[in-house]
């Protein structure tokens, strides 16, 4: 029996710390995919843009890279506190990212931030989909994705302004 906080010393037994259920292990492990897919495919636009404004869009898309590494390592941590296992294989996360693959060789500016912008809204979709659930049982996981959230669609406005026109 566990005493509230408190009121008696609890026994050793009787404290135990809070563990993911599948379905949070779950939703965390798609999250998770996609934001490691996110950071390889910025790299590889990073790699592969030329064109008129290359310098700042290549400087950009390593600052979507640093955020989408970080998120993931964040969300992975996460994930181990709650005695789930994250897998960011390169074999699991091919097969379970919902982004779309990311076109090979050179690509011009403007179609860089398309594909990009894409790529964020996809991720952030991933995560606003999941999000309710998670915070249906650890609302506080569900404070990491708001951050993750408000980050990414932050540089999916930014990136794709490059391309708008008023």
């Amino acid at each position: 029996m566990t005493a509230a906080p408190g009121a008696s010393r609890r026994a050793e037994s009787d404290v135990a710390g809070f563990t993911a259920s599948p379905q949070l292990a779950r939703a965390l492990q798609q999250i998770l995919v996609d934001l490691v897919e996110l950071h390889l495919q910025g790299k590889q636009a990073h790699w592969n843009v030329v064109g008129h404004n290359f310098r700042d869009l290549h400087l950009q898309l390593d600052e979507i890279v640093d955020e989408a590494r970080e998120s993931a390592d964040t969300i992975a941590e996460r994930m181990r506190a709650l005695a789930a296992r994250p897998d960011g294989r390169s074999d699991t996360v091919a097969a379970g990212t919902t982004l779309p693959a990311f076109p090979d060789g050179e690509l011009n500016v403007s179609t860089v931030v398309d594909l990009v912008t894409t790529r964020l809204r996809a991720t952030v979709d991933t995560l606003r989909t999941h999000h309710d659930q998670v915070d249906s049982e650890d609302p506080s996981t569900a404070d990491l994705l708001h951050g993750i959230i408000d980050s990414l669609e932050k540089y999916a406005w930014m990136v794709s302004s490059e391309n708008r026109a008023v």
